[in-house]
Parts: structure tokens; sequence; C-alpha cells
């Protein structure tokens, strides 16, 4: 879950009280959380602050993707169809199977044995 606060600015990122780049250190994240501010042409005129929990860092950089883009949305409406084309307000859908009765797991059955 992200929560984010955008304000009028100079472009600095804050996530969970560290920089963009000491929180993901991998360039793949860094990437999916600026792609919103890119895309909507907010570069360097808006300093953001998200609060970001659970997950693993590639589920945290899409929480943050998604939060900056309704953040966006929500402070200039003209840009909501540069952020939907390129996927920013898309939930990630997948979720854990649940577990079924008379198995161990999701899909995992009992051990067989021959003999």
């Amino acid at each position: 879950m992200a929560r984010v606060r955008v304000k009028s600015g100079s472009g600095k990122i804050t996530i969970n009280d560290r920089e963009l780049n000491e929180y993901f250190p991998h360039e793949q994240d860094q990437n999916a959380v600026m792609a919103p501010i890119r895309d909507s042409g907010y570069e360097g005129k808006i300093d953001i602050r998200i609060v970001v929990t659970g997950g693993g860092p590639t589920g945290q950089s899409g929480a943050c993707r998604m939060g900056l883009g309704r953040a966006i949305l929500s402070m200039d409406a003209e840009v909501g169809h540069q952020l939907k084309d390129n996927g920013h307000l898309t939930r990630d859908s997948r979720m854990k199977e649940r577990k079924k009765y008379g198995l161990h797991g999701a899909r995992r059955g009992t051990q067989f044995s021959k003999r």
C-alpha cells in the first residue's frame, strides 16, 4: 500500500523518509516510480512524499507508480489519457491462490507411495 503526497516544488522524491535512489537501488524500480511523472510532464515541477508498506521491492515500486498516477490525475485531469494509455492507473490483479481442503497447499497434493 502506498500513500502519496504531491505538492509543487523542485522535483524531490522521498520514499519512507529516504531518497528514491537509496530506497530503490535497482534501476527497474526507480524507472517504475518515475514513469508517471515523465509521462505526465511534471518532471522537476513537483515534490513527492510517499509512505509505502508491504510486499517486496518490485511490488512496492508498482504501488508507488499507481499511487503517483492517481495523485497526478487528481491534480490535473487533462493528463489522464496519457497515464491510462501507459498503464499507470491499472492495478495488478494477481493474488495468492487459496489453499484447498485435502491438499497441502494451493495445488500440492499428498505424496504418492507405490508400496
